[in-house]
């Protein structure tokens, strides 16, 4: 993987809770291949570990992927940054993101990526941008009529800036977020 240079601009795809639906994946990837420093699943793709999909995305295990060759979790480096990408099953989101947060602490994680709610948000605490783009196939929540979302994150040295997009690849501008860095 080539190194991304301290201060350059980094984006980033991010897609969850897939569920089989490969072909929004061929999309996505076609879309925003060469585009973005690196394309997330954050586990419940129902698709082979070994699905060449894959190789373009980093992918974790969700609670619906039951082969053993996927990792429970990912921490990635670009730059200074430190990429932890899990689906969330394993840390309890459902009740909350306290474990979650304990595990970005102790891999000194600045950007969490997960899934597994299948309800998109975004939070910026204790230095750590904690990202989850909802299901890109059966979405839950206010925005489940959109018929899934996925994340684009632009990380700068100043700040973190979010978009979410339907899966028709529309913006979605009420969901657009700067998260400034202290």
């Amino acid at each position: 993987m080539e190194k991304i240079m301290k201060n350059k601009k980094i984006r980033f795809l991010v897609v969850s809770d897939s569920h089989g639906d490969r072909e929004i994946l061929e999309k996505l990837r076609a879309k925003y291949q060469g585009k973005v420093d690196g394309m997330f699943h954050c586990g419940d793709s129902e698709l082979a570990p070994d699905d060449e999909l894959f190789t373009d995305f980093q992918v974790v295990m969700g609670n619906c992927d039951y082969d053993p060759r996927f990792k429970e979790l990912i921490l990635t480096e670009y730059g200074s940054e430190r990429v932890l990408l899990t689906h969330g099953h394993l840390y309890g989101v459902n009740n909350g993101m306290e474990r979650l947060g304990f595990l970005a602490a102790s891999k000194q994680a600045t950007i969490v990526l997960f899934g597994h709610t299948h309800l998109l948000g975004a939070e910026y605490r204790k230095k750590c941008l904690f990202l989850n783009p909802g299901s890109i196939s059966f979405p839950r929540g206010e925005y489940s009529s959109l018929g899934g979302t996925y994340a684009v994150l632009e990380v700068t040295p100043e700040a973190f800036k979010l978009q979410f997009y339907a899966r028709t690849f529309k913006e979605i501008p009420e969901l657009a977020f700067t998260f400034k860095r202290n």
